[in-house]
């Protein structure tokens, strides 16, 4: 008796709809990307991140730490990626800023959108209520895209301060900027270097450690300890729970005053019954 061949059914994959670029702009679900944090394991004579990357090895040179890509092309990384203001820092810091690079780091704290989504950002974005709630949309927000996918997030209007608010209005009238022009935020590496010399002159800790990432860092950290809810946090920072969940810090580690402080600065932004 010859031995029965198994028979194996396929079932046909179903035809997916054509998405078009202006849907994808417009689907929540496209637009949901997996973030994660860079962790590296070491592999032999090589690290490789958990996205993939490899590199050589990392070499921490006066706060930095250099790495080399399989190509041979060599980058750098802060040693701690995690530096926050603490709120007597942000004060002596802010002091002793001036012109546009004060402005930029304001803008950046306050609303802890990323350099490049601010200076995509116009003045016709920015909604003014002097007697209720004002907003900024962010239309051109980053996200991370697998290949294949489409590579513009999701614009996200987030809330401002009253007192942030009235000092965007009043810099908008006093430097009678139009409808259609930008904030006049700095470029990257000058937010940088300045945020670094800045640092330095007024005697912080690791002064290399700062970049325009601290103040996005310290607004999500500090909102975080005064109570915010999660939910609203990644909504305005625009990364999910499981990235929110990574940078967690405990509001434990801020006295009372620090908090008084930080809500001070911070102004009425997702204000609580007992904030005060």
């Amino acid at each position: 008796m010859e031995p029965q061949i198994p028979i194996i059914s396929f079932q046909k994959k179903p035809t997916l709809p054509v998405v078009t670029t202006d849907e994808r702009v417009n689907s929540n679900n496209y637009n949901q990307q997996q973030r994660h944090l860079h962790h590296y394991e070491l592999k032999g004579d090589y690290y490789e991140c958990n996205c993939g990357k490899k590199v050589l090895n990392f070499q921490e040179v006066e706060g930095q730490k250099i790495g080399i890509r399989k190509n041979g092309v060599t980058f750098s990384k802060k040693a701690d990626q995690n530096r926050f203001f603490r709120p007597e820092e942000w004060e002596m810091f802010e002091d002793n800023l001036k012109g546009d690079m004060k402005h930029t780091c304001k803008m950046l704290l306050h609303t802890g959108a990323r350099i490049s989504e601010l200076q995509k950002t116009k003045i016709e974005d920015f909604a003014y209520n002097a007697q209720g709630r004002s907003t900024l949309i962010l239309r051109h927000t980053k996200t991370k895209a697998r290949k294949g996918e489409f590579g513009s997030g999701k614009p996200r209007t987030i809330p401002l301060s009253k007192s942030f608010a009235k000092y965007l209005a009043d810099w908008i009238n006093l430097n009678k900027k139009q409808p259609q022009e930008g904030f006049n935020i700095r470029s990257i590496p000058a937010v940088k270097i300045a945020m670094k010399k800045t640092a330095k002159a007024i005697n912080l800790i690791h002064p290399e450690d700062f970049s325009a990432h601290t103040l996005r860092k310290t607004l999500e950290i500090w909102l975080m300890a005064l109570g915010v809810d999660s939910l609203p946090l990644t909504a305005h920072l625009g990364h999910d729970i499981k990235t929110a969940a990574a940078h967690y810090v405990s509001a434990d580690i801020f006295s009372n005053e620090q908090k008084n402080r930080m809500r001070r600065i911070l102004g009425d932004i997702y204000v609580r019954q007992n904030d005060y």
